[in-house]
């Protein structure tokens, strides 16, 4: 688990006023963490080690700031290894970059007019903190940049995406993001997952411990590593209770209730049941019954419920239960099951997609917010939700997943487009119950339960487009804890 911050201007000062670093070495050090990586990724240069005609040719493209002076900072370290082209298409404005400019005035650095072939391209033109509309010519540079077959790197953060991550109107695409200090939110917003490719983060002259030391994390960064299985290694004397029993509510479309049931039974559930309105025919290890067992201990509902189950029926077993609670899906679009969020006495996920969280909200608000308006500010909206309701965990799905409760904000950025395919969910409806029917809080079922499903699409090994919700389910038996 790592710490994300919305902005890092406040660790960098920390480093002035209390490390005495100076902009200068925290800079030098931004440099040397691109350099190194290429370094390790391109064989160098070095007198006679590789045939000359395969030296690489590296192209920089500086900005007039300060994220165009790492940019030159690192030609000056690349300088000798490789074949460094400069291209500064806005000039130089800060300081910083002016000072760097002076530096490699001896070296034989050849600066470019435009956008020339080469075997890695290195965005520095804009990096954090950009609040304005990239220009014209900006947009021209990324599509050109764009165009050519290199490793494309971006510095910090790649250009055109915003402090919230969202491109203005465009940005970088970058096959690797360096990112200076410590990760930044804005890195994993839905919209940045398209451009930011792999994330990689360097010290700035102190160990990144000793950068972050003294601020509070505005969200934690999961990884597979966090994962924490359902296990039963170490009870020796047990029975099918022992694990709990997980209760499905299996509405009009059947398929949704029996993939979420059989994914809770898949990861540990001892008994699950399907709650049915009529004779249904599962799988021979689930059970089916038209009320809610009363050994019971967490509920799932929402996942092809439609209009299923009557008022009376809904507030008898799901409102008046006391049984931890999961909502998905269909029980969005209810009045009635929203009623639950209010109930502070009980565990409660909720796990929308961007538009049943937009019904969602406006039901309970009144106010209208548009899918665009929730993925262009997912950090920020599940930050009201939970304002409002700090008791109930929110997963909001997406490419990265957005998990809350009581002011602690997690990202899951392990999810790829295999998941996109009708039933994914329904799986994950199925991993959170059947982690709160064996004990887990709301929370921990959330993490964990969103961790195995990515995970296990991650080991699905046929074509991108063919991954089943069945393919999901099988996987889990064999995910293991690092």
């Amino acid at each position: 688990m790592q710490k994300l911050f919305k902005s890092c201007y406040e660790m960098d000062k920390q480093c002035y006023d209390v490390y005495g670093l100076t902009e200068d070495i925290l800079m030098e050090h931004a440099a040397l963490g691109m350099a190194q990586y290429i370094w390790q990724k391109f064989p160098r240069y070095e007198g006679g080690i590789i045939d000359e005609k395969d030296i690489k040719t590296v192209l920089i493209v500086a900005g007039p700031g300060n994220n165009g002076a790492d940019g030159i900072a690192l030609a000056r370290l690349l300088f000798g290894y490789y074949r460094v082209k400069l291209h500064m298409p806005f000039g130089l404005k800060s300081d910083m970059a002016k000072k760097q400019f002076e530096r490699v005035k001896d070296f034989n650095i050849e600066i470019v007019d435009g956008i020339e072939n080469a075997d890695i391209i290195v965005d520095a033109i804009y990096g954090a903190g950009l609040n304005r509309e990239i220009d014209k010519q900006t947009r021209e540079l990324l599509v050109e940049m764009k165009m050519m077959n290199a490793h494309c790197i971006a510095c910090d953060i790649p250009t055109g995406l915003d402090e919230s991550g969202v491109p203005i109107p465009q940005a970088f695409y970058a096959d690797v993001t360096i990112t200076m200090g410590s990760l930044k939110e804005a890195l994993y917003s839905d919209y940045a997952k398209e451009y930011v490719g792999d994330i990689i983060c360097v010290d700035l002259g102190v160990h990144r411990w000793k950068y972050e030391v003294g601020f509070e994390a505005s969200a934690m960064l999961l990884e597979s590593s966090d994962i924490r299985l359902p296990s039963r290694d170490f009870m020796k004397t047990t029975h099918k209770g022992s694990f709990g029993h997980a209760a499905i509510f299996c509405g009009e479309k059947e398929g949704a209730g029996i993939i979420a049931a059989t994914a809770a039974s898949r990861f540990g559930a001892g008994l699950t049941t399907l709650v049915v309105h009529e004779h249904i025919s599962p799988p021979p290890f689930l059970m089916h019954a038209t009320v809610v067992p009363q050994n019971a201990s967490a509920l799932a509902i929402g996942m092809g419920l439609g209009d299923h189950f009557e008022q009376a029926f809904l507030e008898k077993y799901i409102i008046n239960s006391h049984l931890p609670v999961v909502l998905d899906a269909d029980a969005f679009y209810s009045e009635v099951l929203l009623t639950i969020l209010s109930q502070k006495e009980r565990d409660v996920v909720i796990t929308p997609h961007p538009k049943e969280f937009s019904v969602m909200w406006e039901k309970l608000t009144g106010e209208c917010l548009s899918v665009e308006e929730i993925q262009q500010h997912r950090f920020e909206v599940v930050r009201r939700f939970n304002a409002r309701y700090p008791h109930v965990t929110l997963l909001l799905k997406g490419a990265n997943m957005l998990m809350m409760q009581e002011e602690r904000l997690y990202v899951n950025p392990l999810g790829s487009s295999k998941l996109s395919k009708g039933g994914s969910g329904d799986v994950l409806s199925g991993l959170i119950v059947s982690l709160l029917a064996q004990g887990d809080t709301g929370i921990e079922a959330a993490i964990h339960g969103s961790l195995a499903l990515t995970m296990a699409a991650k080991r699905y090994s046929g074509a991108s487009y063919a991954m089943l919700p069945t393919d999901i389910i099988e996987a889990l038996e064999s995910l293991e804890e690092s």
